[in-house]
């Protein structure tokens, strides 16, 4: 699929900039919403119309909620969920009629697509209507700018999932300067970087001992496997956030972080606060909050934890593993607040991150495994059923890939981010260098691109 190639990207890019900054400061906005509706229509040519449906009607019935809002609740409530209702009807229909369908015995529909990140502007969308409800945010009375917010072609494929009061002042007044530019622009290729240099060589390793496993089965190989997804995820998703937060501030516009390290987290609570933040925070606000949160007893949090994490698991895709990963989770995350949360906190901080990040790395198994009855082969597989412990060739494949698997780890610490920042502070000269090093680093992004121009992002799918 053509969206998902970063040559793609790279064509579009300098074109969409170019006519944003030759336009006038009022046009904007528009020049942003045509732009990107051309980016979603480039890939997904039949589903612009599946978009604006969604978009205008969430605009038109905003007008309806800010009517009654301050006098009639009632009827401002209905048009809320009307809106909610129309929004999660197309998310419905295409990404889980098939699944529902099969599950039932019932045929589903020859050749049914997902549009290309419906499961975020979805998300997107019934922030702006809830909150709008609520009177957290204003409405949105020019279709332009709403427009502009849904379809921002930056974070649209997959996220951040920026919720309409971070951005509704944004999208009204924001300034743009050279050095927001320039700051944007090193973001985008950190960001390019962790995802074709760590990302896409972690995916190699992993789907490298993924199919060793097949012909020849070993523990140790599958954990191979495991470990190297482990990467793969975290520097697609994250490299792919890095970039979209960089796009986004090239344009004038400051999108809320999406990663903070999460693989340093001592539990898994921690993680979920630390891993994809605005899904988790979007779960919180309009879900586990509204439900009772933990106001209710322990009975009620666990049942809101199990609604939440059930949708979770649904949201990331219409499969059975992907509903095993979400309940997967729930246990974790229920067996933290009874009892094991408390056992975290006392022992040392370096045993409950491995700890955690072995429960973690378990979780990834599930969650691209598929196909049930493989992923229970691998599950009994790395417990030593199934194959044997390891062999010569597994182990020599290891050690090959040690010192990239070392790149790797401590790239997910903090470590690097600091270092860098406190050399940046403290040396004019070496910080002056820092746009040659994003020129060097761009460089060997393309030529990567160049050796590989198929470089799909993994949560593009969902």
């Amino acid at each position: 699929m053509v969206f998902s190639s970063l040559v793609f990207v790279f064509a579009y890019l300098p074109i969409t900039l170019a006519a944003y900054f030759i336009s006038p400061v009022k046009w904007r906005n528009a020049v942003l919403f045509v732009f990107s509706l051309a980016f979603y229509g480039w890939g997904e040519p039949a589903y612009i119309a599946v978009m604006l449906a969604s978009v205008l009607s969430s605009y038109g019935f905003g007008f309806m909620i800010e009517k009654y809002r301050a006098n009639d609740r009632r009827k401002a409530k209905l048009f809320m969920l009307l809106s909610v209702f129309v929004n999660l009807a197309f998310l419905l229909f295409f990404k889980y009629f098939n699944f529902f369908a099969h599950a039932f015995g019932a045929e589903g529909i020859e050749g049914l697509k997902l549009p290309v990140g419906i499961s975020f502007y979805t998300f997107q969308i019934m922030s702006y209507t809830v909150d709008l409800y609520r009177g957290e945010v204003a409405q949105a009375k020019r279709f332009v700018p709403f427009g502009t917010y849904v379809t921002l072609f930056p974070q649209l494929i997959a996220g951040p999932i920026v919720r309409y009061k971070d951005v509704c002042d944004q999208l009204s007044a924001r300034k743009e300067s050279f050095q927001k530019f320039a700051s944007g622009a090193q973001r985008f290729v950190c960001g390019l970087s962790k995802k074709l240099i760590l990302g896409d060589g972690a995916a190699a390793a992993a789907d490298y001992f993924s199919a060793q496993s097949e012909l020849a089965p070993t523990a140790v190989g599958i954990w191979a496997a495991i470990a190297f997804y482990t990467f793969h995820i975290y520097y697609d998703f994250s490299g792919y956030s890095d970039m979209a937060i960089g796009l986004g501030r090239m344009f004038g516009f400051e999108f809320p972080e999406n990663f903070d390290h999460p693989y340093v987290s001592k539990s898994i609570t921690e993680f979920w606060r630390r891993w994809h933040i605005t899904l988790s925070t979007w779960f919180r606000e309009y879900v586990y909050i509204p439900l009772g949160g933990n106001r209710k007893g322990k009975a009620r949090t666990y049942l809101n934890l199990a609604v939440v994490w059930l949708l979770t698991g649904f949201w990331h895709g219409a499969g059975w593993n992907y509903i095993m990963w979400g309940a997967y989770f729930l246990v974790l995350l229920v067996a933290e607040k009874a009892f094991a949360g408390r056992v975290l906190e006392k022992i040392p901080a370096v045993f409950s991150r491995i700890i955690t990040l072995f429960f973690i790395g378990f979780g990834w198994l599930i969650f691209f495994r598929t196909d049930i009855s493989r992923l229970f082969g691998d599950i009994a597989l790395a417990f030593g059923a199934g194959g044997a412990f390891s062999d010569l060739p597994t182990a020599v494949d290891i050690l090959k890939l040690l010192p990239f698997a070392l790149i790797c780890v401590f790239g997910c610490t903090g470590i690097p981010l600091r270092v860098c920042k406190k050399i940046l502070s403290k040396h004019a000269k070496i910080a002056a260098a820092a746009p040659a090093v994003t020129v060097i680093l761009l460089l060997i992004c393309t030529a990567y691109m160049v050796d590989d121009t198929f470089s799909p992002f993994l949560y593009y799918i969902f």
